[in-house]
């Protein structure tokens, strides 16, 4: 049965659909809501209709006539066994045939050993119950020309200083070195003194391979131990008091090389003797 051919009551369907236009709901919508109040109101007052027996199975079962001779009479398909009443005799109720799903294609999923089969059932709803959901905006802006003009302004004011410093700084060159003469004390550039200072405690050996390799490998290796997606500071307690251990150890060293060490490479205190640091 169609659904346009559904019996419904037309009293309640005109009542309900008045009553869902005046509080502004969509046409469709409110036509939807009326016809379904309409169909229940019918099959309260009428009572629930019986589905139809099925008449195409006795039908198949049944054993077919024989003609003359033996032979079994053609018989269609598609007409029933039983006819309804007031029907003139000898006319015959022609039934739709019955609509067989296909059988699945491609790979059908199978349970797994030792879990329950479960089913899964695939609705068709309304387009009157869909509810449409649009993305918002919200507060972004895009890179170009927000973020670009503001990184922009920040390099003209950075050079402006260094000109200005640089303009106002004597800065002249050193003489021209001389191999026959080191200067004492002697200092690796500032990112190497960190590991320069790692001499004065510990074997070469261990001051400038073992500790360094040791070092190197663990952070290529926190990627790969550490797989916490998280990036708030409360759940990466541990990674991140790693990282200001090893930054710490890191920066005292260099400072201590920087400040700390005068003729010999020996422990000088900064206001006894000067600062002993070049870049």
């Amino acid at each position: 049965m169609a659904r346009e051919d559904t019996p419904l009551d037309q009293e309640t369907f005109d009542t309900t659909l008045e009553a869902e236009l005046a509080k502004g709901t969509d046409r469709r919508v409110a036509e939807g809501r009326a016809r379904s109040a309409a169909v229940r109101a019918y099959r309260k007052a009428h009572g629930e209709e019986q589905p139809a027996p099925a008449a195409a199975a006795p039908a198949a079962q049944a054993p077919a006539p024989t003609g003359n001779g033996g032979t079994p009479a053609a018989q269609p398909a598609a007409v029933g066994a039983a006819a309804p009443a007031g029907a003139p005799a000898g006319a015959a109720v022609v039934t739709e045939p019955a609509r067989v799903a296909p059988a699945p294609t491609g790979n059908v999923p199978q349970p797994k050993k030792g879990v329950q089969d479960k089913h899964r059932l695939l609705a068709l709803v309304p387009p009157e119950g869909i509810q449409r959901v649009e993305r918002e905006q919200g507060d972004r802006i895009n890179v170009f020309p927000h973020l670009l003009i503001e990184e922009f302004v920040a390099m003209m004011v950075l050079f402006a200083a260094l000109v200005i410093f640089s303009t106002f700084l004597n800065a002249p060159l050193r003489e021209v070195a001389n191999p026959n003469l080191t200067p004492n004390p002697s200092k690796a550039p500032w990112y190497f003194l960190g590991l320069q200072e790692l001499l004065r405690y510990f074997h070469p050996l261990v001051a400038g391979i073992t500790i360094p390799t040791f070092i190197l490998v663990g952070l290529a290796a926190v990627p790969f131990v550490d797989r916490n997606p998280s990036n708030k500071p409360g759940d990466r307690k541990i990674a991140i008091t790693l990282f200001t251990v090893l930054f710490v150890f890191g920066a005292t060293l260099t400072i201590i090389g920087s400040f700390f060490r005068g003729p010999g490479y020996n422990w000088v205190w900064p206001w006894a003797q000067g600062v002993f640091f070049e870049l």
